[in-house]
Formats: structure tokens, C-alpha cells, sequence
């Protein structure tokens, strides 16, 4: 039976964590379809979800930097979870999908559509595997409920055809692999341009592209609709974008150290 009154456990607060980093936040409210599925299966009430939901919001700096508040109280509980996910989003992601696949009574795997014909029968590459495609998993999900579903460049709205893409190179930043912050949601082929090199996005959010590929353009129309266009990046992930630069030759080091020190 659903209740109100009992206090929040810590598993609790990691697998509510996970909803909240897979919904916009306009959809935390109590009648959104996925808030009463999870508040069932935790045997909490949808106001009761929807508002721990509210309280992880006041934290997020993504939000505040649009201006948007969440609830104006919360508990010490949201705020440990919510710096054990930033201070290690690779751990803490897949416990979540773990503890959210045992409350559902299902394995990791079951919940995240990974095939056991794909993965090794047992033993320690078996728990790598599993963890990264998990891992991928919640970071695409998660990136791309932060775009709405959307590619930043070019508005693209077709989940197929879009993707989740590292800023800080995923081989470069290991600790930086499953933190969404990290990411920028790009239709594919804006994706291999962006790990290629060929495009890249300034801390202002704007485009700019390759002297290789500009080159290469031959329609002076798509050209300047690319170099120099603002995206709708949200602005926690400037840093990060003066990263990618700096991994692909476009900015100095120095800078680079400078801007890493105000994250």
C-alpha cells in the first residue's frame, strides 16, 4: 500500500534519481505515466515521487541557470544522492539501473534489452560488458531527455537518427564518461563531424567548422549556415565545450587549464 509517512531509504532516492535524470522536468508532475509506474512499484504515492522529484530539481544547475526553481525545501538525503551521482556518475548509474531492475524483479540485462546471445555466460567480462552497455544506455537517455529529443545543430526530432555524443572525448576523459553535462545530443552525421573534428561548439554555443571542411562544402549557403550558428546547448556544458576544442587543436592549452579550474 501506497504511503507518505515513512522516511526515504537510500536505494529509494538512487532509483527516483534515475527518473529524474530520464524526464524533462516539466513531466515530474504526479500524473505523468512514468512517476505513478515507479511510485507503485515503490509503494509510494505519485505526489509523494513527483515531489522528491521537485526537491533533486532545486539542484540542478541546469535549471538555474534557466531561471527555474525547484522546490523551495528539501531533505540531506537528495542532496547525498545527488553529489554521489555527480562525484561518480559511472558507479552510480549503473546502481541505479541495478536497483531499479531488482525492485522490478528483473535482471539488469532483461530491463535494458541486452541480449544473452551478445553477452559472454558469466565472469568478469560478462559484468564489464554489461556495465558499459548499461552505462550508454542511461547516458543516451538521459542527454537526450535534456534536448527533448532534439539535435542541438539542427533540431532534428527523429530518436532514431539522433545520438549521444561525449564532448570530452570518451578515450580522453575516463571520469567524465557517464556525466551528462558532458554530452550534446546531434543527429549522426553532425556526431562523426564532432568527433572527427570537422565541427566543433565554442563555449558560446556557437558552430564553427574545420578550414578542411569548409573547404570541402561546396554550397556557400550550407556553409554559412553552419560556421558561426548558435546552438541550444544548455550553458553548465561551456566548459566542456572548450574541452573538445582543446582535444582536436583549436584552442590553447593554457586556456584550457584556465576555464578547467571554474568548473
Amino acid at each position: 500500500m501506497a504511503t507518505n509517512h515513512r522516511l526515504w531509504t537510500r536505494d529509494e532516492l538512487i532509483i527516483a534519481f534515475n527518473l529524474y535524470c530520464k524526464i524533462p522536468f516539466g513531466q515530474i508532475d504526479a500524473r505523468n505515466s512514468a512517476v505513478i509506474a515507479l511510485a507503485d512499484v515503490l509503494g509510494r504515492t505519485p505526489a509523494s515521487l513527483s515531489w522528491k522529484l521537485a526537491n533533486f530539481a532545486r539542484l540542478d544547475p541546469a535549471l538555474q541557470a534557466r531561471g527555474i526553481k525547484g522546490a523551495s525545501h528539501g531533505s540531506k538525503g537528495e542532496l547525498t544522492v545527488w553529489e554521489e551521482f555527480n562525484n561518480n556518475w559511472d558507479s552510480l548509474a549503473f546502481e541505479s539501473e541495478r536497483l531499479l531492475a531488482n525492485l522490478t524483479k528483473q535482471s539488469v540485462e532483461e530491463m535494458n534489452g541486452l541480449k544473452e546471445d551478445d553477452l559472454p555466460k558469466d565472469g568478469i567480462e560478462r559484468e564489464r560488458i554489461v556495465k558499459v552497455r548499461v552505462n550508454q544506455r542511461f547516458f543516451r537517455t538521459t542527454v537526450l531527455t535534456s534536448y527533448a529529443s532534439r539535435c542541438c545543430i539542427t533540431g532534428l526530432a527523429i530518436p532514431m537518427l539522433l545520438s549521444a555524443s561525449h564532448i570530452a572525448p570518451w578515450a580522453k576523459d575516463p571520469n567524465n564518461r557517464m556525466n551528462p553535462r558532458n554530452g550534446l545530443c546531434l543527429n549522426l552525421l553532425h556526431h562523426k563531424a564532432f568527433d572527427a573534428g570537422l565541427i566543433t561548439i565554442t563555449p558560446e554555443f556557437r558552430v564553427r567548422i574545420s578550414a578542411s571542411l569548409a573547404t570541402s562544402i561546396t554550397s556557400v549557403q550550407t556553409n554559412s549556415s553552419l560556421h558561426g550558428m548558435t546552438t541550444n546547448s544548455p550553458s553548465f556544458r561551456a566548459a566542456f565545450c572548450l574541452i573538445h576544442r582543446y582535444w582536436n587543436g583549436t584552442t590553447k592549452p593554457s586556456l584550457f587549464r584556465e576555464h578547467l579550474v571554474r568548473l
